[in-house]
């Protein structure tokens, strides 16, 4: 007795589905298993953003100023507002306040009769400097690092300040 005619075609066509199942399994199998097993993108390098120009500044007189920046959070990368006050002492001389109170992060603001940044949560007050002058406080405003480049003003890292001691 020899073999039946359609035996070869049923093997060949189990063969073949058995191959396309295999090929949706790896499809769908090695994204899932990367996202599972392999860690989120990391920035390497703190990010530099552009918040604005320089001649929008005036000596002597705190600004909020509002720009956008990309931030990694695991797999996404989202473009956010964010904002920092700034100041200018000199003309090439600029520090910038991250918009949080040190206290418990609330949004201060500035006051130009009493010459300070005031926090309305619990009345903090801070310098024109970001030191801190009244309030619970614990620790001056905290400042990004600033770089000129021309008529731009980049912001770097945020670095929180200590209180000198006395």
């Amino acid at each position: 007795m020899g073999e039946h005619p359609d035996s070869h075609r049923r093997s060949f066509l189990l063969g073949a589905i058995y191959g396309f199942w295999g090929l949706i399994a790896a499809a769908l199998g090695v994204p899932a298993a990367a996202y599972l097993l392999l860690p989120p993108r990391t920035r390497k390098e703190a990010e530099w953003v552009e918040a604005g120009e320089l001649r929008r500044l005036e000596t002597g007189v705190p600004a909020q100023w509002v720009f956008r920046r990309n931030r990694v959070d695991g797999w996404k990368l989202t473009s956010e507002k964010a904002s920092a006050w700034m100041l200018k002492l000199a003309p090439d001389k600029i520090i910038a306040f991250a918009p949080q109170c040190t206290h418990l992060g609330c949004a201060y603001r500035w006051e130009e009769q009493k010459q300070q940044f005031v926090c309305p949560c619990h009345s903090s007050a801070f310098s024109k400097e970001g030191q801190v002058l009244s309030g619970p406080a614990p620790r001056p405003l905290d400042r990004f690092q600033v770089r000129i480049q021309g008529d731009k003003v980049t912001l770097g890292p945020l670095e929180k300040r200590v209180e000198p001691s006395a």
